[in-house]
């Protein structure tokens, strides 16, 4: 007989991973596209997570079309300000507190009048949902490690500059095989100058290599993904003695074909290891699941208990940018969570 659980959409937990387009409906796809007249491939028709697999390259150019498709149906204002809000919407719904959402502006820039443009009306989005919402929110900007150094630099200035405005972290992301690490060092130096938290991807599509790059070039305090840090325990020491936060996407990483079953994740190792971890759900457009759902992949493929679940959630919060009284609010509602009965 299974024994009863506590709702894992009631557990609060803070968001660090979750990508702008790709948080987006499908139903919301749809209704855009169908809008400015932009054709669908089914597999973004279809209400069913494409099948993707991003470990050769033309996987992760299907991928990569896929996203930029969808992208092409945020052309207005009121597109990025109704994602904004639904992204808040379902992190509510799934037990969200905080919520930091990742941003390349640049892709937006062309359709809503350059790049200032861009990131007022994405940060003003970003103002009403909270409001709206209740639902705590800031902006990680991220370069794109396909593009040149000279635009992360770019990024890097003007994300300092909205700093006051609601952006609290620079991030690099992509297909990590190619950029180096080190070609970016100059950006996330002017990030961390200019107060901002580094975090870029690693340790996704390439190994631990990857992550080991994330620390020593960019200094970075977080690392999207970093999953692959579980192959080299010197590493995993490493991330744990600094407390370095893994922001872990479960059914991302079996999506794009990372690894090839959820048991296969190594989430267990990262635990025991001592490396915090924040769980998101990077793209839920393409994946098919969001934040609560990853908490359910810990407890139902890696046997994790409510204890456990809630130390994850208190890694989430600890990880984050939250002012001190959210974070506190959110780890004591965490307490209560694990301290209430358990309905049978």
């Amino acid at each position: 007989m299974d024994h009863p659980h506590r709702d894992l959409s009631t557990l609060p937990k803070a968001h660090l991973h979750l990508h702008f387009t790709g948080s987006m409906r499908p139903t919301t796809l749809i209704e855009l596209a169908d809008k400015y007249g932009v054709h669908l491939p089914e597999v973004l028709r279809g209400g069913t997570p494409p099948n993707l697999r991003a470990t050769d390259e033309r996987g992760w150019f299907r991928f990569q079309r896929l996203y930029d498709i969808a992208r092409s149906c945020l052309r207005a204002p009121e597109d990025i300000q109704r994602l904004v809000r639904e992204a808040a919407q379902e992190d509510v719904r799934d037990g969200s507190g905080w919520l930091e959402i990742q941003v390349d502006p640049t892709s937006y820039a062309p359709l809503l009048g350059g790049l200032i443009p861009a990131m007022e009306i994405i940060l003003d989005a970003v103002d009403a949902a909270s409001r709206d919402t209740g639902l705590g929110m800031r902006v990680v900007v991220a370069a794109n490690r396909m593009k040149h150094p000279l635009e992360a630099r770019t990024l890097a200035r003007l994300a300092v500059r909205y700093a006051d405005r609601g952006v609290i972290g620079f991030g690099l992301s992509n297909d990590e095989r190619r950029g180096m690490a080190r070609d970016f060092d100059r950006a996330f130096a002017i990030a961390r100058e200019g107060g901002l938290l580094a975090a870029p991807h690693g340790g996704e599509l390439t190994g631990p290599s990857s992550v080991r790059d994330c620390l020593d070039d960019l200094r970075a305090a977080r690392v999207g993904h970093g999953v692959r840090a579980a192959e080299d325990p010197r590493l995993l020491a490493r991330l744990a003695e600094r407390q370095v936060t893994c922001e872990v996407c479960p059914a991302s990483n079996v999506a794009l074909g990372v690894y090839d079953k959820h048991e296969d994740v190594p989430l267990r190792t990262l635990f025991e290891a001592g490396v915090p971890m924040a769980l998101g759900a990077d793209d839920p457009l393409l994946f098919g699941s969001r934040l609560a759902a990853q908490y359910d992949i810990a407890r139902r493929h890696h046997a994790f208990s409510d204890a456990e679940l809630a130390e994850l959630a208190r890694q989430s919060v600890r990880g984050s940018a939250a002012p001190e009284d959210v974070r506190r609010g959110l780890l004591s509602g965490i307490d209560d969570w694990l301290a209430a009965p358990v309905a049978a």
